[in-house]
């Protein structure tokens, strides 16, 4: 199931690519987010293990983009999220012997697995760069 944290992850990388030479606060991220800063530091934890940002401790600290935004593209940081798309499934099992219920799942799964390629394709083409360019 799609969470925010795409969109979370998406709105960080933004807005440090806005201010390529800071050091963000992860409160200052949280206020354009409007979001606990707590849940922007799992966020960030996330990115600099994947080598993305890097942060600074202290009284002047913070995260600032440790990348290329224009070599970044939206479809690795969406992989980064380890988000697929998935609408979900009924919660109880269907029916086997049902002749929709005993292959529904497997239909959907089919359903989402396509979603994902065209999703994935869509992102691969668009960089953190060409999408912070919008703001």
């Amino acid at each position: 199931m799609l969470s925010g944290k795409f969109a979370i992850t998406i709105h960080i990388l933004t807005l440090l690519n806005k201010f390529p030479n800071d050091y963000l606060s992860s409160e200052y991220i949280a206020g354009s987010i409007n979001l606990n800063p707590v849940l922007v530091r799992k966020e960030i934890a996330n990115l600099k293990a994947h080598n993305i940002v890097e942060s600074k401790e202290g009284k002047n600290g913070g995260t600032k983009l440790a990348v290329d935004s224009s070599k970044l593209t939206l479809k690795e940081i969406f992989e980064m999220t380890f988000e697929t798309i998935g609408l979900g499934y009924a919660k109880n099992q269907p029916n086997p012997d049902c002749p929709v219920g005993k292959n529904i799942n497997q239909h959907l799964a089919n359903l989402y697995a396509d979603m994902n390629e065209k999703v994935s394709a869509q992102l691969q083409g668009i960089s953190l760069e060409d999408f912070s360019n919008q703001f």
